[in-house]
């Protein structure tokens, strides 16, 4: 009995061992970005607490892009050192993502939040709507960005996007807000909405102007959806474009601007970056600065979002310059994932408190990765079994003939 069972065991064994499927491969440590290291001001807030992380949310766009670190195609150029802790390269036209350093990380937005304000609420206003002003659009923070709107000025829609755009006027955005959705925590609702139709499932807006809020998030890719859909809109690409405008005077507001004033669109990458599409500028304290902006080069347009970046020794703009040309010295057809086109990501409606719950859960519409072929074991694990097979009985026949 004793033989038997060891040479029951001894099959078993070796079965198990042919028939297991190979072991997986050990998940690959992300690449480090190129990085250009700079010490932090000491008067610098703490980095707030990101939401859990989705996995399905960090699969979007394809699996590579769900890395914290660099991902460029096989061959790519070495991408450009920058102090963005995250940022991405795409092609608006095809959506494809050229390149990416911790697409699916969460980051603060700061003022490129007004881009999602913008592709929310383009389609929903006339342009020559005019709106008065009320003293609760004028209700934020003191020393932030504003056009200069007056409480009981009238100015039309179209001028409003354009201070918004230009100027990044938090007063602008309450009044959009307000005005495309009923209030302004109507307009942040109906934000939030797009974001989910967009497939922009790690954004969380809470100010329609970006302004700091408990909860507020977004992605780089999360930015560049954004920024496709923005970039579709005739209006949009028109206002990202106008260098100045001159905001009508105010005879009737508190208090009166007899003369009116003008204001200049802060995005120097329009004056200074051959085939300039636009953009956005973004700062505050808590998320440094952001950036988005998009260009034109031999018939491709590309767009570049980065979050987290310092002013040194490059501005925001100039880093995204930097990556741009990075991206257009890349060839056609190469990528690493792409941007999921509108409504093309199913979420449900998020909880109530989506700064401290998980996100919503989604169907991804992914990019498969490429993977070489598992090598054919069929015909090697068939001939094994024979050969074990074969020696176990001769083994035993002889072990009963021994007892005979």
């Amino acid at each position: 009995m004793t033989g038997r069972r060891l040479l029951c065991a001894l099959i078993g064994t070796t079965l198990a061992a042919l028939l297991a499927p190979p072991p997986a491969a050990a998940a690959a440590a992300p690449v480090p970005c190129p990085t250009v290291r700079v010490t932090p001001k000491p008067s610098r807030p703490p980095k707030p607490t990101p939401p859990p992380a989705v996995p399905e949310q960090k699969a979007v766009g394809g699996p590579d892009l769900a890395s914290p670190g660099l991902v460029v195609p096989a061959g790519a150029s070495r991408a450009p050192a920058v102090t963005a802790s995250s940022w991405l390269v795409a092609d608006l036209d095809t959506g494809e993502v050229l390149g990416a350093c911790g697409a699916h990380e969460y980051g603060t937005p700061a003022s490129v939040q007004k881009l999602l304000l913008a592709a929310t609420m383009i389609p929903r206003l006339d342009p020559k709507q005019r709106v008065r002003v009320t003293r609760a659009d004028l209700n934020f923070e003191p020393g932030s960005s504003a056009v200069g709107l007056l409480q009981g000025g009238v100015y039309s829609v179209e001028l409003l996007w354009l201070g918004l755009l230009l100027q990044s006027g938090n007063d602008a955005a309450n009044v959009l807000a307000r005005l495309g959705g009923g209030s302004q925590a109507g307009g942040v609702r109906l934000m939030n909405e797009e974001a989910r139709r967009l497939g922009a499932l790690q954004t969380h807006a809470v100010t329609p102007s970006g302004l700091d809020g408990p909860g507020q998030f977004t992605s780089a890719y999360d930015l560049a959806l954004i920024a496709r859909a923005c970039f579709a809109l005739p209006a949009f690409q028109r206002y990202t474009l106008v260098e100045r405008v001159q905001v009508p005077r105010q005879p009737r507001a508190t208090p009166p601007d007899p003369r009116g004033f003008q204001i200049q669109n802060e995005n120097d990458l329009i004056r200074e970056y051959d085939g300039a599409l636009g953009g956005k500028t973004g700062f505050t304290s808590l998320a440094r600065h952001t950036y988005v902006g998009a260009a034109e080069r031999g018939g491709r347009r590309l767009v570049v979002t980065l979050l987290g970046a310092e002013p040194r020794p490059l501005r925001g703009w100039q880093q995204g310059a930097a990556l741009l040309d990075w991206g257009f010295a890349q060839p056609a057809g190469a990528g690493v994932g792409r941007l999921v086109s509108p409504g093309s990501v199913a979420a449900p409606t998020p909880t109530a408190t989506p700064s401290s719950e998980p996100g919503p859960t989604a169907h991804v519409e992914a990019v498969p990765r490429s993977h070489s072929p598992a090598p054919a074991r069929a015909p090697f694990v068939v001939a094994g079994v024979a050969v074990v097979i074969v020696l176990a009985f001769a083994l035993a026949l002889r072990a009963v003939r021994r007892r005979r």
